[in-house]
């Protein structure tokens, strides 16, 4: 009820089924369900039921507020490796999988916090002759976030695109460079 909310949804109706669940029924704008459905079935965790038809034509009602986090920007072009992902694992949420490209302006994943951060997603380890006794750490790294067309539309801002081509679908900032970004947000301030 709280999401539907912050996307300017208003509660019509609301009975139980009689078989322990309850039936929501809501007035909400388009945009407002965009990029929805996924996170309601986080919501719900996958036991949650939703369908929409389209009721009509309303006056606007506001911004729907955006994302509260911050992204995580690849500084360069290049693969990315097992070793750049565990470093960069407990900073966020990352949209790229090992041996995936990358290159410089490119979003690759959600940063823990509100800002953005410029990361280097390509770094390797250093190879040295010296070997510790006893085992190589493993890296773990948490599974990438699958992002599909209606997630990458919903997340973006207003500084941001969604990329696709017939292999994959990326999220990258408008402004390529930390340069032209700066640059810009300056002159839109």
């Amino acid at each position: 009820m709280q999401a539907l909310g912050e996307r300017k949804g208003e509660l019509v109706n609301m009975e139980p089924d009689g078989h322990g669940r309850v039936r929501l029924e809501y007035r909400i704008p388009a945009r407002g369900l965009i990029g929805f459905a996924n996170e309601f079935m986080n919501l719900t965790r996958g036991s949650g039921l939703i369908s929409n038809i389209f009721d009509g034509y309303e006056a606007h009602k506001g911004d729907i507020a955006g994302r509260k986090n911050g992204v995580l920007i690849s500084m360069d072009a290049g693969e990315i490796f097992t070793y750049a992902l565990g470093k960069l694992d407990d900073r966020g949420r990352m949209f790229v999988k090992p041996n995936d490209p990358v290159y410089e302006g490119m979003i690759v994943g959600i940063h823990s916090r509100e800002n953005d951060l410029v990361v280097n997603a390509t770094r390797t380890k250093q190879l040295t002759n010296f070997r510790v006794s006893g085992k190589e750490d493993a890296i773990k790294i948490t599974p990438p976030i699958d992002l599909t067309l209606e997630y990458g539309v919903e997340f973006i801002d207003d500084d941001e695109l969604v990329e696709i081509t017939p292999k994959s679908i990326r999220v990258r900032k408008r402004h390529l460079s930390e340069h032209d970004r700066k640059r810009a947000s300056r002159q839109a301030a």
